[in-house]
């Protein structure tokens, strides 16, 4: 890291839009007894496309279009353990045409800060062909708006 690189910090959540509830489980921990750091990726994806998919802006089922990670990040603050409660901040950072870069902040339960913070692209692909789409949906994007 360079001498002109800032550190990450934890973010508030005022610093996010939505937020969505997320149970720890039993086997979420690891051997060093707290959260192993491959779950919060899988949290940050269940925190977005379920927002998503009860927004009405995402059919995983039967819609033309699917959003496809290429790049994902995470950053550690604090440790998370079985059993807490974890409520995911949502925020999307970048809207593109064909991508977004969402922005994800965990929070154990009546925390201020977050205990990790991170970011995924999705890019939005025609289901059958995998190829970007010339635009967002319309229901998609509205959505996506209210994020930023």
């Amino acid at each position: 890291m360079s001498s002109n690189a800032t550190r990450p910090q934890a973010e508030p959540r005022s610093a996010f839009k939505v937020f969505r509830r997320i149970d720890t489980r039993w086997m979420d921990n690891d051997v060093y007894g707290h959260v192993n750091n491959v779950v919060y990726y899988s949290w940050f994806d269940t925190a977005v496309n379920a927002h998503l998919i009860e927004q009405g802006a995402l059919d995983i089922h039967h819609g033309d279009t699917i959003g496809l990670v290429i790049e994902t990040q995470c950053n550690y603050f604090a440790p998370l353990a079985f059993p807490q409660v974890i409520e995911a901040g949502i925020r999307v950072a970048k809207l593109g045409s064909s991508s977004v870069r969402y922005e994800v902040g965990l929070f154990a339960q009546d925390q201020d800060l977050c205990a990790a913070r991170g970011h995924f692209v999705h890019v939005y692909v025609d289901k059958q062909h995998r190829r970007p789409v010339q635009a967002l949906p319309t229901n998609l994007k509205t959505v996506l708006e209210q994020l930023l």
